[in-house]
């Protein structure tokens, strides 16, 4: 009897700790899931970038793509380097909170996650 009581007593001290390192990959999974979005953004502004000499239209687009993140946390920077054949790039930066309390001693209140993209214009 006393050994099934010590692997409890042991289950008890130890699921805690599980538990906040499953929170914690959560955590990152939820980060990596936003620096795709972010990606996608800025993939999105360049293409917009390509075809218009318009930044706010290619930050419009950059938001418009980054569907599931807070547009206020978002910021959109154009960078051109000529006219029609040059390159263009967008990045994009976004402010990602950490959302999950349990874990948020764990990780800085945001982290910045970055995503540039660059094409070649096709105006300008």
């Amino acid at each position: 009897m006393g050994e099934r009581g010590s692997a409890t007593v042991e289950f008890a001290l130890v699921l805690p700790l599980v538990l906040v390192m499953a929170l914690a990959l959560v955590q990152v999974g939820l980060l990596v899931k936003d620096q795709v979005v972010v990606e996608e953004a800025a993939r999105a502004g360049a293409r917009q970038a390509a075809v218009t000499v318009e930044d706010q239209e290619v930050r419009d687009a950059a938001v418009a793509a980054a569907v599931s993140l807070d547009a206020d946390q978002l910021e959109v920077s154009v960078d051109r380097e000529g006219g029609a054949g040059a390159a263009v790039t967008v990045t994009v930066v976004y402010h990602a909170p950490v959302d999950l309390p349990l874990v948020s001693w764990l990780f800085p209140q945001s982290v910045d996650l970055t995503g540039a993209a660059t094409m070649r214009q096709e105006v300008g």
